[in-house]
């Protein structure tokens, strides 16, 4: 959840600043809101330039956010078995050794996030490794070395990117109507002015972005499932599934429809459509069918 709120949050101020940028660049250029195809190529290379943005931060804005520090060198046991694990995996999944690293926590919580397979980082939170067993641990492992193996950041780059156009383009496509309709409508022949447009057009962006937000949340949790069948292949289905049965009894002893390490809430309602992660039972039902 962690990796995915902080790419989908650094997205969206990157597209809301590129969209001031663009407001500016587009009227010096000469292309007004109602040519469309240079439009689009303008919404293009600035969507999918905010979402590679995004990318390219996204391993440092995870560390910092949480406090991680990256083990360079083992100082006690439970250090050591991590970066042997995560090795063993990795060569395993063919992919380079990540980064490792450990933060506070007292919520069980693990994320890989990474601009690509060679930069990659798996953290895990202390709560995680008080709270589980060994065995545990160890496909939660193995689920985010899957992360980075089936090049998941990228991917949702790509997507986030295309969603990214589209949201640009629209918002002005639509600003550019109201000006119109305003202008035919006035007496005066004027139309929203240059300081109104751009307000509609930051609204729309924004509004837009959320709503787009729910493709974005639709493919992370497909993510989700994939990664589970990673973790499945890499050290065995039984104990991914009792990773997750774990965290569904701590969530519903504790922490009942909060966001935990691997999903959120398993109460089915509209609010799924904006989760990053399926429910809980839901990834169980799929490891058991497999």
């Amino acid at each position: 959840m962690l990796r995915i709120a902080l790419f989908l949050a650094t997205n969206l101020a990157i597209l809301l600043v590129l969209g001031v940028v663009m407001n500016l660049v587009l009227p010096a250029m000469g292309v007004e809101p109602t040519q469309y195809q240079g439009l689009f190529i303008f919404a293009a290379l600035f969507g999918f330039g905010g979402a590679f943005i995004s990318l390219a931060m996204s391993k440092w804005l995870a560390k910092r956010s949480v406090g991680a520090q990256v083990i360079n060198q083992p100082r006690n046991g439970t250090e050591q078995w991590l970066v042997n694990t995560i090795a063993a995996q990795a060569q395993k999944a063919g992919i380079p050794m990540p980064e490792v690293a450990i933060y506070d926590s007292p919520e069980p919580n693990a994320f890989a996030t990474g601009a690509s397979k060679k930069s990659s980082l798996v953290a895990v939170s202390t709560g995680l490794l008080r709270s589980m067993t060994q065995d545990e641990v160890e496909a939660v492992l193995a689920h985010e070395v899957s992360h980075i193996a089936n090049g998941d950041m990228v991917t949702l780059t790509l997507i986030q990117g295309v969603v990214n156009t589209f949201v640009i383009f629209f918002a002005r496509v639509i600003a550019g109507v109201i000006d119109n309709a305003t202008r035919s409508n006035s007496q005066n022949g004027q139309g929203l002015g240059g300081l109104a447009y751009f307000g509609i057009v930051m609204v729309l962006e924004l509004v837009f972005g959320i709503l787009a937000s729910i493709i974005v949340m639709w493919f992370s949790r497909q993510r989700e499932f994939r990664a589970d069948e990673g973790s499945a292949s890499l050290v065995g289905k039984q104990k991914m599934i009792a990773a997750l049965r774990r965290l569904q009894g701590a969530q519903e002893s504790t922490l009942d429809g909060s966001m935990m390490a691997f999903g959120i809430q398993s109460k089915r309602s509209f609010s799924e459509l904006f989760m990053s992660h399926p429910p809980l039972a839901k990834r169980i039902r799929a490891l058991e069918n497999l």
